[in-house]
């Protein structure tokens, strides 16, 4: 098995909503781009919603997120793992990022939406229990993006990540 590494969050200090991943696939590690898996939904979902399309060269991709108030991180700073499934990764070898430090730097973040079941129980188990504000935060689950997570359409997992969009925009 593998120790792999995962990058420094894409965010500004008017974010107002997280998306967390569990950790970057080995395409994304070799890319050093988040969700550079070409079948992986993210960014064509990311796309349809606030026009962070595929298409855009990666840094003006992190720039619309940026724009639209969105922040992009995974829970895990390091873990074991062999090839790219959150299935393979060796629970006894996480490390969760740093979330108050994350979360004090900005203060405006209220949602936080877990890119599919793995990020989110990482999340409960190795953040939460020792995250004070946990409380004001307001937790959701998405179906993952990931092309191994098949059971939804493009189109199901898009209607399912609306919610980000509605979330991010200032009222």
């Amino acid at each position: 098995m593998s120790q792999v590494h995962s990058f420094s969050p894409i965010a500004d200090a008017q974010a107002r909503v997280l998306i967390l991943g569990s950790m970057p696939g080995k395409l994304s590690l070799q890319a050093q781009q988040y969700y550079a898996h070409p079948r992986n939904a993210f960014w064509p979902i990311l796309g349809e919603l606030v026009g962070a399309h595929a298409e855009l060269p990666y840094q003006a991709r992190m720039q619309v997120l940026k724009a639209n108030g969105i922040a992009l991180w995974d829970v895990l700073k390091s873990c074991t793992r062999e090839g790219s499934l959150d299935s393979d990764i060796d629970d006894a070898s996480i490390i969760a990022n740093d979330f108050a430090s994350f979360h004090r730097a900005h203060p405006d973040i209220a949602h936080v939406f877990f890119n599919g079941a793995k990020a989110e129980a990482c999340y409960r188990k190795h953040v939460l229990p020792s995250l004070s504000m946990a409380a004001q935060l307001h937790y959701q689950r998405l179906p993952s993006t990931s092309p191994a997570h098949a059971s939804l359409t493009r189109a199901q997992k898009l209607k399912a990540w609306e919610v980000v969009k509605l979330k991010a925009l200032v009222l």
